[in-house]
């Protein structure tokens, strides 16, 4: 096992160093000028000049890149163009925002989205079934910012049982927690749902029932750890995406986590921000997959990683 957790730690440098480069040459295509940006359209073209030898930006984009990866190496990210502050200062609350958004969100989507696709699979070609499955594809179908703002008006506005935007309290938590896991809880449901009715058809279910083992000891011990399998695999990539694509929900509720700060960012042109922010989700995403590779093995015993 930890042989094949450095071999993975390893081939997850070229994944950073790729996204690194894609990132670092996406960024200087889009049209503006940082420096000029940041003096004011009305400064004086030697102030900008100034500015640009100083965050070097003069230097060829080669340069700035091998530059930027030594920063990295050193543990430093750079900083930031529009405030001054280390990038890692920048993104160190909002990161953990972002985080706690998308683990909420994905512990309601997998809650949701297991039952549902248990009792779809159990009671399959039934009313039940069909019904679950009908909500799960209008859950899958929804826009999140829709969702977002049909549940600020309702619960926040008319209602008023819970606060519209922000981010601190319990209570800010439920809407963009729901918001963001409806989608993931009708793929999961989908997912568990056709993944039990494969393994419920297997001999060794009709085996254990054969044997007189009870039909809940059958579907819950039996047949859903079989079945989790790639259910697993979808939960790990559902919560990746959500700490990369919480920017409509965050934009929606005006919660200030990473998603905002990546647009901020770009619109200011703040390289430094946008690269840090992007090099550091995409670590993560790394270490969620990895995650989820490990989990196969405490799932299936007979899968070997090494």
């Amino acid at each position: 096992m930890l042989k094949y957790i450095i071999r993975r730690l390893i081939q997850t440098i070229p994944v950073v160093i790729g996204v690194t480069i894609l990132v670092f040459s996406l960024m200087h295509l889009i049209p503006g000028d940082p420096a000029q940006i940041i003096a004011g359209e009305s400064a004086p073209p030697k102030q900008v000049e100034q500015l640009r030898e100083k965050l070097g930006l003069n230097d060829p984009l080669h340069i700035q890149y091998f530059t930027y990866m030594g920063n990295i190496l050193k543990g430093d990210l750079g900083q930031s163009i529009r405030s001054s502050r280390p990038v890692l200062d920048e993104i160190k609350h909002r990161f953990w925002i972002t985080v706690e958004l998308a683990i909420y969100s994905t512990i309601l989507s997998v809650f949701l989205g297991l039952i549902a696709g248990i009792v779809s699979a159990v009671r399959h070609y039934t009313v039940s079934d069909v019904t679950l499955m009908i909500i799960a594809l209008f859950g899958l179908s929804m826009p999140n910012f829709w969702l977002g703002l049909m549940l600020i008006k309702y619960f926040a506005i008319d209602l008023s049982l819970v606060p519209p935007s922000g981010w601190g309290t319990w209570q800010q938590t439920i809407l963009p927690v729901i918001t963001l896991g409806t989608a993931g809880a009708a793929i999961i449901a989908r997912m568990t749902r056709a993944s039990m009715l494969e393994v419920i058809t297997q001999d060794y279910i009709r085996t254990a029932r054969a044997k007189g083992v009870s039909e809940r000891v059958v579907i819950y011990r039996h047949a859903l750890k079989n079945a989790l399998i790639p259910v697993v695999t979808v939960v790990g990539l559902e919560f990746g995406a959500l700490l990369g694509g919480t920017v409509i929900t965050e934009s929606v509720f005006a919660i200030n986590g990473m998603g905002r700060l990546i647009i901020e960012s770009i619109r200011a042109r703040d390289f430094p921000i946008v690269q840090g922010t992007v090099l550091i989700l995409s670590l993560l995403f790394v270490l969620v997959n990895l995650a989820v590779d490990i989990s196969y093995r405490y799932l299936n015993k007979r899968i070997d990683l090494n």
